[in-house]
């Protein structure tokens, strides 16, 4: 079977939809006259269907499993003098259809004056039989569906501006490319719906000797078996054409039955398509898409705004992190490990992806205090005196001080760290004294993996312990200098941090 004929289909006539239009009225002969001179009627080429009620409690019934009536065509007295009227009343309070347009006709305008209901009930035009020609039934017909139309194009509007809205804020909830993807995939459906399914496709990393290609990323529908296939195997030409034209023109491409939405960030290093068949939209629905493409792009250009500044800062904190390392002559590696094996407990430990990505980027500034601690100090080969290891301690509170002063989520996270993190569980550490759970999550997170990766790695006054001496000595500190419930959780995790250190070694 040949590509194509998954997708081709032979083409039928598909009749026009119709107006629906109600006649409400006891006497069989109205609903007859009425049915011989609209039979042929057609508005913006579309015919009439009717539906009949020969009462207001039939009508009712009708009424309440048929939401697309346009016309009402109601007759005043039936079971009641005023069975016409409590029938609008029924339609506008209780159905709340304000879309339907109502006209009014009676045999006996005495018991329903016209002025009076017009000011007194929410209907659309008033009609004596007696005076409604075969003519004027037409020309109201034209009028009263025209006024339909246009309600109902309003109503369009609403909705599918309230979807539109609706999309753009769940696609700009979604900080990470692929979850953005995948987001802007399943909203296209919401606005406008696709029959078929959707798919998105994006150049692949590397270019082959023939060029760009394009891969389907993600796909929804009929094309969900397709993901992770080139392009051009997977689609039937006539969409390819589409696809690779609006990829060279980077614009989007709207044709008879489907259409693709070309995005790309303003560097030009990124491009999505988005590609959806449906029938031919209408114009309400053309420009419910170009807004939701405007809308789509303005959030895709903030993603890669919002990434490149994310990455500057990420860049900042590891090359003021290095810079402390490097004056203690530890490696910049070291403050990398610290945070990769931070984040690692952490989501062990119960943290969610925000929490555990905030630690891990903290982490690694644990120790910028001390940068303002001497060399003589810093770097001394063997034990300090007890004013050296005064002056050491100082490092955390002053790491603090140096941090706190930003506004910055990450930063107020980076302080309590330098601050917290050496701490002991019983009290024992500095610069306050704190003790169990008066230490912050991060900062117990973070002196465990601090001082494991400290232990594994050689520094100027010791050698790197064996793995044995690291485990015993981390398990003899549980409940002294360690949150006891940490220990579990890093040797829970034991295989996956020597891991980190070896893809990141000194």
């Amino acid at each position: 079977m040949q590509v194509e004929d998954l997708f081709e289909f032979a083409a039928e006539p598909v009749a026009a939809e119709p107006w629906h239009v109600m006649i409400v009225d006891d006497e069989p002969a109205v609903h007859e006259v009425t049915r011989l001179v609209l039979g042929t009627f057609r508005f913006e080429d579309r015919p009439l269907q009717f539906h009949h009620a020969y009462s207001a409690a039939e009508a009712r019934a009708l009424l309440r499993n048929t939401a697309d009536i346009g016309v009402l065509l109601l007759d005043v007295v039936m079971e009641s003098d005023q069975a016409g009227l409590e029938l609008v009343k029924f339609v506008r309070n209780e159905l709340k259809n304000h879309f339907v347009r109502i006209v009014l006709r009676t045999g006996q305008p005495g018991q329903a004056p016209e002025h009076e209901v017009i000011t007194n009930y929410d209907i659309n035009d008033y009609k004596d039989k007696t005076e409604l020609t075969a003519q004027k039934l037409r020309t109201m017909m034209y009028s009263t569906l025209r006024a339909y139309r246009d309600v109902m194009l309003i109503e369009r509007n609403r909705l599918g501006l309230e979807r539109v809205i609706s999309a753009s804020a769940h696609i700009f909830s979604h900080q990470k490319s692929h979850e953005f993807a995948s987001a802007v995939l399943a909203q296209l459906g919401n606005v406008v719906g696709l029959e078929r399914g959707a798919l998105y496709c994006k150049p692949i990393e590397q270019p082959t000797l023939e060029g760009e290609q394009l891969i389907v990323a993600a796909a929804t529908g009929d094309y969900a078996r397709y993901v992770n296939t080139l392009v051009d195997t997977a689609l039937p030409k006539r969409l390819l054409d589409s696809v690779h034209r609006a990829f060279e023109r980077k614009e989007n491409l709207f044709a008879e039955d489907h259409y693709v939405l070309h995005f790309t960030d303003s560097h030009s290093t990124e491009s999505l398509l988005y590609v959806g068949e449906t029938p031919r939209l209408r114009d309400v629905d053309y420009r419910l898409v170009q807004l939701f493409c405007t809308n789509v792009s303005i959030a895709f250009e903030n993603l890669h705004l919002n990434k490149e500044l994310f990455e500057s800062q990420l860049e900042m904190v590891y090359l003021l992190a290095g810079a402390a390392e490097t004056r203690s002559r530890e490696t910049a590696n070291h403050v990398r490990r610290v945070g990769l094996t931070a984040e690692l407990i952490g989501r062990a430990s119960g943290m969610d992806d925000q929490e555990a990505n905030m630690l891990r980027f903290a982490a690694p500034l644990h120790d910028i205090g001390k940068i303002g601690i001497p060399d003589a100090i810093l770097n001394k080969p063997g034990s300090h005196t007890a004013e050296e290891g005064m002056v050491m301690r100082t490092h955390a509170e002053l790491g603090s001080q140096m941090l706190a002063t930003s506004k910055r989520p990450l930063m107020q996270l980076a302080a309590q760290i330098a601050r917290e993190h050496h701490e002991n569980w019983d009290g024992s550490g500095y610069p306050r004294s704190l003790k169990g759970e008066e230490i912050g999550l991060a900062g117990r997170i973070v002196a465990i993996a601090d001082v494991y990766d400290a232990l594994g790695s050689n520094r100027c006054y010791k050698r790197a312990w064996a793995v044995e001496e690291v485990q015993a000595f981390i398990r003899g500190q549980a409940g002294r200098k360690f949150d006891p419930r940490l220990v579990d959780v890093l040797f829970s995790q034991w295989d996956a941090a020597e891991d980190i250190r070896r893809r990141l070694p000194d």
